[in-house]
């Protein structure tokens, strides 16, 4: 996700800067080059020899080394990021007001890249006055502040002020620096998740639908420079990334109202939610207490809401269905395909091992209006996503 981005560490004194270990190795591991400088009294707190060897280059402490210039000009000048995790009180203040006494700070006012600031600290410094402003006054400056969590300080008490997680870091760079741009200027369009048609105030019919694999759809586009909108039923996942514009929906109907209305805006339409063929006629407005007698539930169709897209989809337009077959697989994808008007169709399995739904994999096959077709082998619902993004490329 950050293959070949150029990445500085800086750390500075605090209890927190055992993580920045666990960032380097993140960042190392989505394909980043990282160097780190640190503060001399962050020694007291975290190795200098450690994070040499993950980061492998050397880490700078000082101006200079054994006689030896460290040039912090040119060091921020190399950087497409720099991200300081953590960011003490006193940091922060001698960010904010251009107090220049130690390597990080020099080479936070040399870099021209974009900034990160990860603030961890006890509650009561993180909310005092001063250190609100010079959080404004970092911001003002274009710097990019990470939220802060809640939790277990190392005082003792509980409260804000924890510095972000490493995984958290390095989706703020994922979103801010390592986007492609093979998708930039696309709308895209996608639903995932089930829907819930209320029998009862206690009661609906669902189905099994985790949404995982249209959130890793939503995601794919996202990073390849895509504007997603994702239509999500309800379920626990979301998507990791802030930027992916959510609409959150309930119903089959509420499904259907949120896809007529994003639908004209979008350049790609991904039909991925599992979507309730029937909804109760009526909705009890108390719950239904358990009788001896057996309960009928008289149901009545929703609406096809692929075919109702299909007849409006326009030429620049495409659309995309997903199918989860049990039987004659192959010939009722190819039907759907067909008769409700679309570009592609992406046929799932539920007879194939380790495909499905709540799995973490996924095996598909794609049949496009062409009759070209194409074959995902099981893996990663992550990885499956991505290759049905770079196919999609390929028809665009």
């Amino acid at each position: 996700m950050l293959q070949g981005k150029k990445i500085i560490v800086g750390i500075s004194a605090s209890i927190a800067a055992y993580k920045a270990i666990l960032l380097v190795r993140l960042l190392k591991k989505n394909g980043a080059e990282v160097r780190v400088v640190m503060t001399s009294a962050s020694k007291d707190f975290v190795s200098p020899l450690v994070l040499s060897t993950f980061s492998n280059n050397p880490v700078w402490i000082d101006f200079h080394d054994q006689h030896v210039w460290n040039n912090h000009v040119e060091l921020g000048l190399w950087a497409d990021a720099f991200i300081i995790a953590p960011a003490t009180c006193n940091t922060l203040s001698k960010m904010a007001n251009g107090l220049c006494d130690n390597i990080v700070i020099a080479t936070y006012l040399s870099a021209r890249c974009p900034i990160f600031i990860a603030p961890a600290m006890d509650e009561d410094m993180y909310k005092h006055p001063s250190t609100q402003q010079n959080l404004v006054q970092l911001q003002s400056f274009g710097n990019h502040i990470l939220s802060v969590n809640t939790g277990f300080l190392a005082s003792g008490l509980h409260g804000e002020g924890r510095m972000a997680e490493p995984e958290e870091m390095l989706l703020e760079l994922v979103e801010k620096i390592g986007r492609g741009k093979s998708w930039y200027g696309k709308k895209v369009l996608i639903s995932a998740g089930p829907t819930q048609e209320a029998i009862d105030p206690v009661r609906y019919i669902s189905n099994h639908s985790s949404g995982k694999m249209g959130i890793s759809l939503a995601e794919a586009f996202y990073l390849q420079g895509a504007d997603v909108t994702l239509i999500t039923g309800p379920m626990a996942l979301k998507p990791a990334f802030s930027g992916i514009h959510c609409v959150p929906v309930v119903s089959a109907k509420e499904m259907e109202e949120a896809c007529l209305r994003e639908f004209p805006n979008s350049d790609w339409t991904i039909m991925a939610a599992a979507v309730a063929d029937y909804r109760p006629v009526t909705v009890a407005s108390e719950k239904i207490k358990k009788k001896e007698s057996n309960l009928d539930i008289l149901v009545e169709k929703t609406t096809d809401i692929l075919a109702c897209l299909g007849t409006q989809k326009r030429s620049h337009q495409k659309l995309i269905g997903f199918a989860l077959e049990t039987e004659n697989e192959e010939t009722n994808a190819l039907d759907k395909l067909q008769r409700k008007n679309l570009d592609a169709i992406v046929l799932n399995s539920l007879k194939q091992p380790g495909a499905g739904f709540g799995l973490d994999t996924n095996q598909v096959q794609v049949f496009h209006a062409s009759g070209e077709r194409h074959t995902c082998s099981l893996k990663s619902k992550e990885a499956i996503a991505q290759e049905l993004v770079d196919l999609f490329q390929q028809w665009e």
